[in-house]
């Protein structure tokens, strides 16, 4: 039989199929979320995320040493808000002795060189656990931009060198820019979250920090999932109100997305694996429906070829590890 093209030749050996991988992953592609709670010496399971903890401030920075130590560049703070400091304004938020604060300092302090991100939104503060202030049973706009301008500023001053507005309120990337401007933090980043849909994808990612709405949904401020079009418009605005890298949320099943805004934007494009994803390979895995280690490479390569630069997820240590084999 003659063929004038045998396409299988580029993939007889993994040699080769290392040398013409279109995709190549690797450390320097993850930002890894941490949970932060109060106290020493803390570690807490998350039931729903077997594996991944909520750790104190102690275990945490034991925890961004050894992810230096694996080439991971950057970290993702949230923290565990006690329920006697939440309330309707969101005050704690911008408490320059607060958990978050003080978590930063202390990653700072330990790593100098890691880049620390902090979520920028209200729902860990919240007495009602949604991502802005309530009046009237309504999430209201405006007021709540001008306390994520304080609580980015208060980031910034503790020494975060991003910041990553996860709310999805309108103008308030725009905001952010300018007090960081005015304030001089004019070398603090903004990664924001410019397409976050309303998921059901979220629901371990609450139990870790309790952030559940106490009452109705997001989906007045979070995305439709059934939308295309308007995540592209988000990221633009986004994009033109300052923000320096762009966030897709959730992440395996708006890989479509992570492409489309790819290809509209100038900045990079994060996405973000969220934790019912996680939970997923998890669960599957533990019933040996899957291999594991080979569905984590898999699923993080599939957000690089979607067009994402980085991505944030809950596997980013075990695949740094099985990248450096």
């Amino acid at each position: 039989m003659y063929l004038q093209r045998r396409n299988r030749i580029l993939r007889q050996s993994p040699a080769i199929r290392s040398m013409v991988a279109e995709t190549v992953l690797s450390p320097n592609d993850f930002i890894v979320p941490l949970f932060i709670d109060e106290g020493k010496g803390q570690e807490f399971e998350i039931p729903s995320m077997p594996g991944y903890f909520r750790r104190s401030i102690d275990g945490t920075v034991k925890e961004v040493k050894e992810l230096w130590g694996l080439g991971i560049k950057s970290v993702l703070l949230f923290i565990k808000c006690s329920d006697d400091l939440k309330d309707n304004t969101g005050k704690e938020a911008w408490n320059a002795d607060g958990l978050m604060q003080r978590s930063i300092q202390a990653i700072k302090a330990a790593v100098p060189e890691i880049v620390v991100m902090t979520d920028v939104a209200l729902d860990p503060y919240s007495s009602y656990g949604h991502d802005g202030i309530v009046e009237n049973g309504e999430i209201v706009n405006d007021p709540t931009v001008e306390a994520l301008v304080k609580m980015s500023l208060s980031h910034a001053q503790a020494g975060a060198d991003w910041v990553a507005p996860s709310d999805m309120m309108d103008g308030r990337i725009g905001a952010i820019r300018k007090g960081l401007e005015e304030n001089n933090f004019t070398k603090t980043g903004i990664m924001a979250y410019s397409a976050k849909y309303a998921s059901c994808f979220y629901g371990p990612f609450r139990d870790a920090l309790d952030s559940a709405p106490g009452f109705g949904d997001k989906k007045t401020y979070q995305m439709d999932y059934a939308n295309r079009r308007e995540a592209v418009k988000e990221a633009l605005i986004d994009v033109e109100e300052g923000a320096d890298i762009v966030m897709i949320k959730p992440g395996l099943p708006y890989l479509d997305i992570i492409r489309e805004v790819k290809n509209a934007v100038d900045v990079p494009v994060s996405a973000y694996n969220i934790s019912g994803e996680y939970a997923m390979i998890k669960a599957a895995a533990k019933m040996g429906w899957i291999n594991e280690e080979r569905a984590i490479l898999e699923t993080l390569t599939s957000f690089k070829r979607a067009g994402a630069d980085l991505i944030a997820t809950y596997f980013a240590k075990d695949a740094a590890k099985l990248l450096n084999r």
